[in-house]
C-alpha cells in the first residue's frame, strides 16, 4: 500500500520504496482492454475488411500489434450499452445470411458481419482471453446457455455441434462471463430494478454454472458506491452451499464491476478525478465484506474482486456517443489515466480485472484511419504501465504537497487524499523494481528526495509529458511520447519530476 503525508509548498518531497515488502499480487487482467458495436470500434477499428492494413480475416494488423505490444491479457465484447438488443446467433453462420438489425444504444444498424467466432479469432491472433457480457436487456436465459454452450461445450449438443457445423472443433473455453450491462442506467433498453435484476441474475448464475462450473461470473454493479451495489451484492454473494456451481466452498458470484468516467476542462481537477475510482474501489471492497459477512460466508469461500470493466476520461458532451465518441486526448488527460492506472496498482488485492473503454477509436488511447494507426497522448501510460507495473505491489511511503482546491466529483475532497505526486510501485518476479510517479502539477517541477532505491545501480527513466496541459497529438506532431534516459541512484540522492508529468523509474533490487 501507499501511504500519504501531506506537507507545506516549501518542504522537500520524499518517497521511500520498500522493495522487500511485498503487499499484494497485480491480476495482469487490469490491463484488459474493451471493443463495443460502436462507432468506429468493430468496423473500421479492429475489423477493417478490404483495407490493405488488414489480413486474411479482415482483422486492422496494426491494431494487433499494438494490442500486442501492450500486451493486453483480456477484451471484454460486444459492449457495453450495445449488449441489451444483442442476439449473438444473429452473428454465426454464412455472412450473407446474417441479419441486419436496428441497434437501439446508439442509434444505428448492425450488419452483423463480425460476432463471436470472428471474435474468438482475432482474440487467438492477438493472443489474449474473451470476456463476454451478456444480454440483460431483450436476452433470455436459454439464450445465454445458448451462448455457453456454443463457446465451451466439448459435447454433442445442439449448439457445440453448430459450432463446429461453423468451423470450430474444440471449444473456445472463454472464461469470463458478465451477468449484463449497466443494468441500471435509465438509457438501458429493459433497465431493471435492483430487485429485479438481483433475482435475475442470481438465477442465471445458477444456471450458467450448472451448465459450465469453471466459468468466471461478474455481478453487475454501478460505481461501487451507490444502494444498487449495496443491494445487489447483498441478494447475490452468498455461500453456494448445494454446490450448484460445482463447488460448495464457492461462490456462484466472482467479480463484482463499476464503471467510471472523469473528465473536467481544468487541469487539476481533470487530472485528480481518478481520485474517485481508488475511493470506489475501497467502498466496493467495503459492500463486498458487508455482505459477506450478513450472509454469513465462510472464510473458505474466495472473496469477491472488483471487475472495473469500463473506465477512462470521457466527456460525452465533448465527444456524445450517438456520433462515436472519438475523444481528442490532451496530455492532461494522459496523467489522469495514468493516476487510474495508479489506483489499479495500490489496490491490487481487490483487483480482478480492469477494462479501458474502448480499445480503437471510442474514447480510445488508439485512433485508426485508411492510412495508418495514431498514438493518443493516453496510449503512452497505458503502454508504460502494461510493460513494467507487473508482478507484487510494494510498499511506499509519499510525502508531498497536496491539491486543495475543486475536485470532480466534489465528494473526493471530503473522502481521499488529492496528493501533486500520485504514486504507485512494483516488483516484477525477475527482481526489478518500478516507481510509477504522476506530477499533476501544472507549472512545478519536484525535487524529490528518494529512498529505497539501489544504491550504484543504473536506473532507468521513462518519461512521458513535462509540457503543455493540452498538448495533443495529431498525425503530424507527436508531441506527447516516451522519452527514455539513465539515473545513477544514490540511496537518498533528489531526482527531479517535471511539471505535468508521468515518470517510471526502473531498477533491478
Amino acid at each position: 500500500m501507499a501511504t500519504f503525508t501531506r506537507i507545506s509548498d516549501d518542504e522537500t518531497p520524499s518517497i521511500v520504496v520498500h522493495p522487500t515488502h511485498k503487499i499484494s499480487k497485480i491480476n495482469d487482467n487490469i490491463y484488459g482492454g474493451f471493443t463495443e458495436h460502436m462507432g468506429r470500434c468493430i468496423y473500421g477499428g479492429i475489423y477493417d475488411s478490404g483495407n490493405p492494413r488488414s489480413d486474411e480475416n479482415g482483422f486492422r494488423k496494426d491494431v494487433i500489434e499494438a494490442m500486442k505490444d501492450i500486451n493486453v491479457p483480456v477484451v471484454r465484447y460486444p459492449g457495453g450499452n450495445f449488449v441489451a438488443t444483442y442476439h449473438w446467433q444473429d452473428g454465426i453462420g454464412p455472412k450473407e445470411h446474417r441479419p441486419k438489425r436496428p441497434e437501439l444504444a446508439w442509434l444505428g444498424i448492425e450488419t452483423n458481419e463480425f460476432g463471436t467466432d470472428e471474435f474468438m479469432k482475432w482474440c487467438e491472433v492477438v493472443g489474449t482471453e474473451p470476456y463476454l457480457c451478456l444480454n440483460f436487456g431483450t436476452g433470455t436465459l436459454d439464450e445465454a446457455l445458448g451462448w455457453l454452450e456454443y463457446c465451451n461445450s466439448k459435447q454433442d449438443t445442439h449448439y457445440a455441434n453448430l459450432r463446429r457445423k461453423n468451423g470450430r472443433e474444440e471449444p473456445y473455453n472463454v472464461k469470463y462471463w458478465a451477468l449484463g450491462n449497466e443494468c441500471w442506467g435509465p438509457w438501458q433498453v429493459a433497465q431493471l430494478t435492483k430487485e429485479d435484476y438481483a433475482k435475475k441474475a442470481y438465477q442465471w448464475a445458477k444456471a450458467l454454472k450448472l451448465l459450465d462450473p469453471t466459468i468466471t461470473l461478474t455481478l453487475c454493479g454501478e460505481t461501487g458506491y451507490s444502494s444498487w451495489d449495496y443491494y445487489v451484492l447483498k441478494e447475490c454473494v452468498k455461500w453456494d452451499v448445494h454446490g450448484l456451481s460445482g463447488d460448495n466452498t464457492k461462490s456462484l458470484i466472482d467479480m463484482h464491476s463499476i464503471h467510471i468516467y472523469t473528465a473536467d476542462k481544468e487541469h487539476v481537477v481533470n487530472a485528480t478525478a481518478p481520485r474517485a475510482a481508488e475511493r470506489a474501489i475501497e467502498m466496493a471492497m467495503s459492500l463486498i465484506d458487508l455482505a459477506r459477512i450478513e450472509n454469513k460466508v465462510p472464510e473458505s469461500v474466495p472473496r469477491q474482486t472488483i471487475c472495473f470493466d469500463e473506465w477512462n476520461v470521457w466527456d460525452p458532451v465533448r465527444a456524445p456517443g450517438e456520433l462515436g465518441a472519438e475523444e481528442k486526448y490532451t496530455l492532461s488527460d494522459a496523467l489522469a489515466v495514468s493516476v487510474f492506472l495508479n489506483a489499479f496498482i495500490r489496490q491490487s488485492a481487490s483487483m480482478g480485472m480492469a477494462n479501458i473503454a474502448q480499445s480503437v477509436n471510442v474514447i480510445s488511447p488508439l485512433m485508426t484511419s485508411k492510412d495508418g494507426i495514431l498514438k493518443q497522448t493516453t496510449w503512452y501510460p497505458l503502454l508504460l504501465f502494461s510493460k513494467y507495473m507487473r508482478g507484487h505491489t510494494i510498499a511506499l511511503s509519499v510525502r508531498s504537497p497536496e491539491y486543495t482546491g475543486r475536485t470532480n466529483p466534489a465528494w473526493i475532497r471530503n473522502t481521499i487524499a488529492t496528493p501533486y505526486l500520485d504514486c504507485s510501485a512494483t516488483i516484477s518476479d525477475d527482481g526489478w523494481v518500478s516507481l510509477a510517479v504522476v506530477n499533476v502539477h501544472e507549472t512545478q517541477d519536484y525535487s524529490v528526495s528518494l529512498e529505497g532505491v539501489a544504491k550504484g545501480k543504473e536506473v532507468h527513466v521513462y518519461t512521458v509529458g513535462g509540457g503543455d496541459v493540452n498538448d495533443v497529438n495529431t498525425t503530424e506532431v507527436e508531441k506527447v511520447k516516451v522519452l527514455e534516459s539513465t539515473w545513477n541512484g544514490e540511496g537518498e540522492s533528489e531526482f527531479t519530476f517535471k511539471k505535468a508529468s508521468l515518470t517510471v523509474l526502473r531498477w533491478k533490487a
